[in-house]
């Protein structure tokens, strides 16, 4: 099993954005039972609560399910249990290098290094902007260029 765990700040906009639309991407592609997705905050003001109402209406309105999903706090155990630990801009990385870890994932960076494309590195705040159409739009590429990359690295299709 794959797992993958999406990082922001507070764990209420961006990473259960990228979460929710990861596990409809791996739905739509048969991947389910190979790749484990979540997400996390490095804050914890916020825990156990649902998605930010904003990243709420645009998951609705695109039909992808976030149902169950609660903010969490990021955990040592964290760095071995995911291969890889997507963030969602600058300051994250900066906060998760600073965290005890409990081992090393193989892959710890930035969701927008899989947008080389892209003219921003960090995906945009929708919590501080208010523009969570724009956030969508940079993780749903984010997000498929990623499961693109396990699957050519673990030949999942």
């Amino acid at each position: 099993m794959i797992n993958v765990l999406f990082v922001c700040l507070g764990n209420i906009c961006r990473s259960p954005m990228a979460e929710a639309v990861f596990r409809h991407l791996i739905k739509e592609q048969n991947l389910i039972g190979k790749i484990n997705v979540d997400s996390a905050g490095t804050g914890d003001w916020h825990i156990g609560h649902p998605p930010h109402e904003g990243t709420q209406k645009i998951l609705k309105d695109k039909k992808i399910s976030f149902e169950g999903m609660k903010a969490r706090q990021v955990l040592p155990s964290d760095f071995v249990d995911y291969q890889y630990i997507i963030a969602m801009d600058n300051s994250n990385i900066s906060n998760l290098e600073k965290w005890e870890k409990q081992g090393e994932p193989q892959f710890i960076g930035r969701l927008l290094d899989f947008v080389p494309e892209s003219k921003i590195q960090e995906v945009p705040d929708p919590y501080f902007t208010g523009n969570f159409d724009e956030t969508y739009e940079l993780i749903l590429k984010g997000c498929k260029n990623l499961l693109e990359k396990i699957n050519e690295d673990y030949n999942l299709n």
